[in-house]
């Protein structure tokens, strides 16, 4: 029946017992398929990773900031890096950054869990906290 109407048959569930086939025009219906996993992929979210730097003595309003900026992208679902970048004389005081990591910590354990603890790479101090499931 397919060869006479010029089309082919398609197996389109092979798992079901009887085997579900149709005949239909394979190229269209590959392309319609291609088309339904482009919609499904538009609509996924890709967690991104954003970061946010600061200085070991950050004043408060600028800390209530970046505060403000890091649960709004853990509200996005991202994750997020906090950077202490350290100069100088600073480097003599990792505990200062260390401090400012933890209060960053208990102000968003509500929304967010620490994916990595402070560690210091070079003159950086880096953290990332990720969403709550």
């Amino acid at each position: 029946m397919a060869e006479d109407a010029g089309l082919e048959l398609v197996e389109i569930s092979p798992n079901v017992d009887p085997p579900v086939c149709k005949i239909l025009d394979y190229g269209k219906y590959k392309y319609r398929e291609s088309k339904k996993l482009n919609a499904a992929k538009k609509k996924q979210h890709q967690i991104q990773v954003k970061e946010i730097k600061m200085r070991p003595s950050i004043a408060e309003n600028d800390y209530q900031i970046k505060l403000k900026h890091a649960k709004k992208f853990i509200g996005q679902g991202n994750k997020v890096k906090f950077t202490i970048r350290f100069r100088g004389r600073q480097m003599a005081h990792p505990e200062m950054g260390e401090t400012v990591l933890k209060r960053f910590e208990e102000d968003m354990t509500d929304i967010a869990i620490v994916e990595s603890k402070p560690v210091m790479l070079g003159r950086n101090m880096t953290m990332v906290i990720g969403p709550r499931r």
